[in-house]
């Protein structure tokens, strides 16, 4: 397919490029209401938290785990949906525990009858929507708002990047991690040079490929995994997300010369290892494009624009901010419409 839109004149550029200010925007609209899930959260003190969710709200439930896990200190599975929307098999030790159900519509029926389960056996379930008047809003005992606003392009962008944030505002909040809510206040600025950072320049080498591997770790995991469905979703490239721990045991043997390799770059310990990682894929002969400290990313063909000097959380949202306009740039570059890509619907109805 061929196709004649401009850079930057797709929906999925627009709604992208309006990230920042959204993401400004629900940090004040749900200060009040964070402050008190939080309160509720440390009152209910639960031995463990869970995620539900599918596709890129899925990569945000593992962005949610980091947070929980770190920062809060709470033990958090990935519930899948399956077992409450086929099965009905959710466990009664879920009584008591929250569950954060993550849905940009809020209309899948495979989230709602799964929450709708897990709610029946006691789960306190969390819904982060955009769509408050969706069905799972409904159903749902605490309402998280993204604030993202209508989001049209399939490929999403600014409902992801909020829903991020809005975890973190969570987790902050629920932690009291003072640092973390200091970080927040400078959200709107960080995603905004983010926004306007130019990664385009990775296109050529890009281009032409038929596979690659996205690598974070860390805080940046997840948002590598998000990377990498885009890549599929934008361009019909074969991306495969890895920790940069974990691709040395077996994946590394995929990459060969000339293979692309993206790599986001966590700022915190999880950094620990990555340029020895990153000097064997430059000894085989790998394109290595990398976002993060330089140090870290001296063996790499090509380092992005990025600010290395943000919290690591705020930086690991700050790189899936600028690597959307890379992904539409790609898109557009490989002759296809990132807004409209083949097979896929806004809202997926499984079950």
């Amino acid at each position: 397919m061929t196709s004649t839109l401009c850079k930057g004149a797709t929906q999925m550029a627009q709604e992208a490029r309006e990230a920042p200010a959204r993401a400004a925007e629900q940090l004040r609209r749900n200060a009040g209401l964070m402050r008190e899930v939080g309160r509720r959260m440390r009152a209910l003190s639960p031995p463990f938290a869970a995620t539900l969710a599918r596709g890129s709200s899925d990569q945000a439930a593992a962005f949610a785990k980091f947070l929980f896990e770190m920062h809060a200190g709470i033990p958090t599975l990935s519930h899948a949906p399956s077992v409450g929307s086929l099965y009905h098999a959710t466990s009664p030790r879920f009584d008591g525990v929250p569950m954060i159900a993550i849905s940009q519509s809020g209309r899948s029926p495979d989230l709602i009858a799964a929450a709708e389960d897990a709610k029946g056996k006691g789960a306190v379930v969390i819904a982060l929507v955009n769509d408050t008047a969706s069905p799972l809003a409904e159903l749902a005992e605490i309402v998280i708002p993204v604030h993202a606003g209508p989001e049209t392009s399939v490929a999403a962008t600014k409902s992801f990047v909020c829903t991020l944030v809005a975890l973190t505002h969570l987790v902050a909040e629920w932690s009291q991690d003072a640092g973390l809510l200091a970080a927040l206040e400078r959200t709107g600025a960080v995603l905004e040079a983010a926004a306007q950072a130019d990664w385009t320049g990775a296109v050529p080498l890009l281009r032409d490929a038929s596979h690659m591997l996205v690598l974070g770790r860390g805080p940046t995991l997840p948002i590598a995994g998000e990377a990498a469905l885009k890549l599929k979703e934008t361009s019909s490239l074969h991306a495969e997300a890895f920790s940069s721990a974990e691709v040395a045991h077996g994946p590394m043997t995929l990459v060969g010369h000339g293979d692309p390799v993206l790599v986001l770059a966590p700022l915190d310990a999880a950094r620990t290892g990555l340029r020895e990682r990153l000097e064997d894929f430059a000894a085989r002969g790998a394109q290595v494009i990398g976002a993060g400290l330089p140090e870290d990313l001296a063996p790499a063909a090509m380092v992005l624009p990025f600010d290395a000097s943000v919290h690591p959380v705020l930086g690991a949202i700050a790189q899936i901010q600028s690597f959307y306009a890379l992904a539409e740039a790609l898109s557009l570059a490989r002759g296809r419409d990132p807004d409209s890509p083949p097979h896929l619907n806004k809202v997926t109805r499984t079950l």
